[in-house]
């Protein structure tokens, strides 16, 4: 049996161990939380480094991809400074194949809902695939980096823009705190309704999940959400805000989908090649596993 673990600075309200099989291999796939904690998480890679066939990096990301260009988020990656010997993603991999194919397969289950194309994406440049999926399929695009990343209510509403941006703020971005830039620990818990314009113009709303919910307005009736990591409770809470379809981008194990780094980490250790997976092979092994998004009709 192999076995992926992600060891993700968030909750560890969210923890989740099952075993699935791909392929014909049985792979444990096991969630680790710390609150938050990172000199916790890294030395729980310390203790697992080598016992283990693949590390998912939770909560974090250790740089970003945006058109080609990789940006390198300093802080984060102290969290696997003392990984000597098991092979490490964050998702990234994931978010430029998988997730790159998310906007061609609502518009094949439900086009005729989405009567008008219009996406609000949390953060673009922390889900390079997803941008360029709803772009590619000609969605109208409101861009919430400096909103969520930031707390500057201004929007982005060009994959120009995005760019400049990327180039402008990641080098310094890179350097700061990463719990100044994205809920962790209890704060994943928190949900302040904000910006809420944007919410409602969109008939999409896009990205990671704890950045969905933290601003989420409380009706979202009739709406669709694209993202990933839900658990039974996120699922509630969209139900109850009247959510019409909620889409994954990775699919969904014993109630709850996981996160892109511990679907990717499975796919690395399914391999056995003792290193990350590139695009190439990535997009082969989602096509042999028939990896899509998931479909779940809420209300």
């Amino acid at each position: 049996m192999k076995r992926a673990v992600s060891i993700s600075i968030g909750s560890s309200k969210r923890d989740k161990a099952v075993e699935v099989e791909l392929l014909g291999e049985t792979i444990h796939i096991e969630r680790i939380g710390t609150d938050g904690d990172m000199e916790k998480a890294a030395r729980l890679y310390q203790e697992l480094d080598g016992k283990v066939d693949a590390f998912g990096v939770g909560g974090a990301d250790l740089g970003m991809w945006v058109d080609q260009r990789w940006y390198p988020l300093y802080s984060a990656q102290k969290l696997v400074r003392f990984i000597q010997k098991t092979p490490f993603v964050d998702g990234a991999g994931l978010k430029n194949t998988l997730e790159g194919r998310v906007a061609a397969f609502l518009d094949v289950k439900i086009g005729k809902h989405i009567q008008e194309k219009k996406v609000f994406i949390t953060a673009g440049v922390d889900r390079w695939g997803m941008t360029k999926s709803f772009v590619d399929a000609g969605y109208e695009c409101v861009f919430g980096d400096m909103m969520f990343g930031l707390g500057i209510p201004i929007p982005v509403r060009s994959v120009r823009g995005l760019k400049v941006l990327a180039a402008i703020l990641l080098p310094i971005v890179g350097h700061i705190p990463f719990k100044w830039i994205y809920p962790t620990g209890e704060k994943q818990d928190q949900r302040i309704p904000k910006f809420i314009q944007y919410y409602q113009w969109a008939a999409v709303t896009s990205g990671d999940c704890h950045y969905v919910k933290r601003h989420m307005p409380e009706r979202m009736d009739g709406k669709v959400i694209v993202t990933n990591t839900t658990t039974p409770d996120d699922v509630a809470l969209f139900k109850k805000a009247g959510v019409k379809y909620l889409v994954t981008t990775t699919p969904v194990l014993e109630g709850r989908s996981f996160g892109t780094n511990m679907m990717e980490a499975a796919l690395v250790a399914l391999a056995a090649k003792g290193r990350s997976l590139t695009h190439a092979e990535l997009n082969e092994y989602l096509d042999r596993l028939g990896f899509e998004p998931q479909l779940q009709e809420l209300n």
